[in-house]
């Protein structure tokens, strides 16, 4: 018996962007950005951190010859 696909895992899905981040990720955010002392703040009730992800420009596509033919006919 073979396993869905579904339940495969991806070698890069570690590396996938994610919205949740956990405790420890939000604690090390918040230290580089001096926002949390871990000598005198309580690890409970964070405050919020954004996680945006990075994404690169996409390039634009370019027009095939036949598309200029089917645009004169219409």
């Amino acid at each position: 018996m073979s396993i869905h696909p579904s339940l495969k895992s991806a070698s890069g899905s570690l590396k996938q962007h994610r919205n949740v981040l956990t405790r420890a990720e939000r604690i090390t955010k918040l230290s580089a950005s001096d926002r949390f002392d871990p000598e005198s703040s309580s690890a409970i009730g964070l405050p919020k951190v954004r996680s945006i992800k990075q994404t690169t420009g996409k390039k634009p596509k370019k027009a095939e010859e036949g598309d200029d033919d089917k645009k004169k006919k219409k």
